[in-house]
């Protein structure tokens, strides 16, 4: 070649052309993308079938009551695991660390299959922590590694592609859940299928590992961050508080539902045996979960890929902040006003798969103003403490409810509209807050200042 003649630009490969359809794939990067998709396309699949089995545990052991304390447990469990998992993070190269993860949960799986075939008690509220500590681990490492690997210009590019493998792994599990319960396989079976969707996840961390570490556009991680942490970070800005308590409101409803959601599956499972001495209530609870959580997902896709942008585009922050209140305003006024059980099972779909795909939009938006340091500690303070306590604060309004005030389902709906006007009020607050920040904020990334 002479001197001063350009290299040809790689030739783009079927596959690179083909995933053009989705997202701005260049030249070389079809086949990267592609094993993250699958990745996280498998350990979303695993997770719904085991967030549907935990359901008939838990509620045939006990009741919507107990389930809603096991979520308040979860949340103490996760205040101590996440630090525990940073300073196990801070010991292993990340090969090593993403094996030791998935192998620990592979492990409690096989423990929880030999303590159900023992008969040992209580194994659905054990199961049920343990669950919520499975999402956040694994689902988190998942993007942990992805921003890893892909430096920031190729991650704005090829993240959003990357997702559409959980939006689509997410109902399949579920629906696969459901037509598992409805063929007879028991939950502890549906264990191991999930189990052995774990080796294949663990299996794409090493093709994927093999195809992008180092490659064009892949780096091995980012700067170091300045020294402090997450939970003074938050406590120092009035812009994090408010973010705080914004979620921390979001999951008080939220979870108050599920509540009122898995009584409601438990009256009507208990209607139904009454006329039928052979109805299989654990088989009804979980076809219904199974059920429940497809089409919350199914709906998620939907919202997500044809609405959300065009609510921010047209609406702006305000819009995506508060389309999630507006709709569980009108949930909650419904089952307030004494809705039966089909409407409250559509009505709590449609609030799911708002808080699944706008809001979870809108939360990250809420950090662009922020510093790096704010993004990767404060988020992670808020996502895990704030969050989850919202799960303890539902729990004691639960408690309150069942034992001391005697509500039914009604009761508690109007419980949560009161909350709800509370949430609409710290949203106001906080998007103030937000458009001075903005309106402040130099437009490069991190350049927020509060």
């Amino acid at each position: 070649m002479s001197e001063g003649a350009k290299t040809p630009a790689p030739t783009p490969s079927v596959l690179d052309r083909a995933l053009r359809v989705f997202g701005d794939v260049r030249a070389g990067e079809g086949l990267g993308v592609a094993l993250m998709f699958l990745n996280v396309f498998a350990l979303l699949v695993a997770y719904y079938i085991l967030k549907t089995v935990r359901e008939p545990l838990i509620l045939s052991e006990g009741s919507a009551e107990l389930k809603s304390y096991a979520s308040a447990l979860q949340a103490l469990v996760l205040m101590g695991y996440v630090p525990l998992y940073a300073w196990v993070a801070s010991k292993l190269p990340r090969q090593k660390l993403i094996l030791a993860v998935i192998l620990f949960f592979l492990g409690g799986l096989q423990l929880f299959f030999l303590a159900g075939q023992a008969g040992v008690p209580h194994i659905g509220l054990v199961f049920f922590v343990w669950v919520g500590i499975f999402s956040l681990t694994m689902i988190a490492q998942f993007w942990s590694y992805a921003n890893d690997l892909y430096s920031r210009e190729a991650g704005n590019r090829l993240f959003a592609l990357i997702a559409i493998g959980s939006t689509a792994g997410a109902p399949l599990g579920a629906a696969l859940a459901e037509w598992m319960f409805g063929a007879g396989v028991g939950p502890y079976s549906m264990m191991q299928i999930a189990a052995a969707l774990l080796l294949v996840h663990l299996g794409l961390y090493g093709a994927a590992n093999r195809r992008l570490a180092g490659a064009g556009g892949a780096t091995s991680g980012g700067e170091s961050l300045k020294r402090g942490g997450g939970f003074g970070l938050v406590f120092r800005s009035r812009y994090l508080m408010l973010i705080a308590g914004f979620l921390v409101l979001l999951n008080v409803v939220n979870t108050t539902g599920e509540y009122l959601l898995s009584e409601s599956v438990l009256e009507k499972a208990a209607v139904l045996a009454a006329s039928d001495p052979s109805f299989d209530q654990g088989a009804f609870i979980g076809g219904f979960y199974g059920g429940f959580f497809f089409w919350v997902n199914v709906a998620t896709i939907i919202i997500q890929a044809f609405l959300v942008s065009r609510l921010v585009k047209y609406l702006g922050m305000a819009g995506a902040l508060f389309a999630l209140p507006i709709v569980a305003l009108g949930t909650y006024g419904l089952v307030g006003a004494g809705a039966g059980f089909a409407l409250l099972r559509w009505a709590k779909t449609a609030e799911n798969s708002t808080d699944y795909s706008v809001m979870n939009t809108a939360k990250q938006m809420l950090w662009l103003p922020t510093t790096r340091e704010e993004k990767y500690k404060a988020k992670q303070a808020i996502d895990t403490f704030f969050v989850r306590a919202g799960d303890v604060i539902s729990a004691g309004m639960v408690f309150v409810g069942v034992n001391w005030l005697v509500l039914d389902v009604a009761g508690f709906g109007r419980a949560n509209v009161a909350i709800v006007l509370v949430w609409f009020l710290v949203g106001a607050v906080l998007l103030r807050e937000y458009r001075r920040l903005t309106s402040t904020a130099g437009t490069a990334p991190g350049q927020g200042s509060h």
